[in-house]
């Protein structure tokens, strides 16, 4: 199967969600979410963004997730691949490692 190359988008805030009080930071969530994914796929590329959910970058894209957050009271951090949500509040690596084989990626470590 073909690799494609993904991009994993980590929304969350500085503050952390009302509901997720004894979860570590959005921030701390994707460090750890990165070194975990390039642990499991080394020299396989894909890229993981981190972004504010008050204060997201200029593209459109992102401007509508980061305010759909917001909007739909989303457990932050939420993560995701393709336009699709593949964890929220507290994101499970198992879950998130099964999808990212669906674009060809192997675990090899």
């Amino acid at each position: 199967m073909d690799r494609k190359h993904i991009e994993l988008q980590v929304y969350g805030a500085e503050q952390i969600c009302a509901s997720c009080v004894n979860l570590p930071s959005s921030r701390e969530t994707y460090e750890w979410l990165q070194a975990a994914l390039e642990r499991k796929f080394p020299d396989q590329p894909f890229s993981i963004t981190y972004i504010d959910i008050f204060n997201p970058p200029a593209d459109p894209k992102k401007l509508r997730f980061s305010q759909r957050v917001i909007d739909e009271d989303l457990f932050y951090p939420v993560v995701v691949i393709d336009d699709e949500v593949i964890g929220e509040g507290s994101p499970q690596l198992k879950i998130i490692v099964k999808e990212m084989e669906k674009y060809g990626y192997h675990i090899t470590a």
